[in-house]
């Protein structure tokens, strides 16, 4: 199950998408971050500025749904 949390003091989304913890971070564009489980999967991804990346939230929030 996905959690979300934000914080509208620094306008930064976090999504959650597997409840593991982070072993490695990586930047996959400017203000967006992705961590990554052990296992080399996304775990979660931190984006800064997100009112201003609805598209990009919209395509990772769908994204899970589809593979299901």
């Amino acid at each position: 199950m996905m959690k979300t949390s934000y914080d509208p003091d620094t306008d930064s989304l976090y999504i959650e998408v597997r409840p593991l913890p982070s072993k490695r971070t990586v930047e996959v564009e400017p203000d967006v971050m992705v961590d990554y489980g052990a296992d080399g999967e996304p775990v979660g991804y931190d984006i800064q500025h997100a009112s201003a990346k609805t598209d990009l939230i919209g395509r990772l929030i769908l994204m899970p749904m589809a593979a299901e």
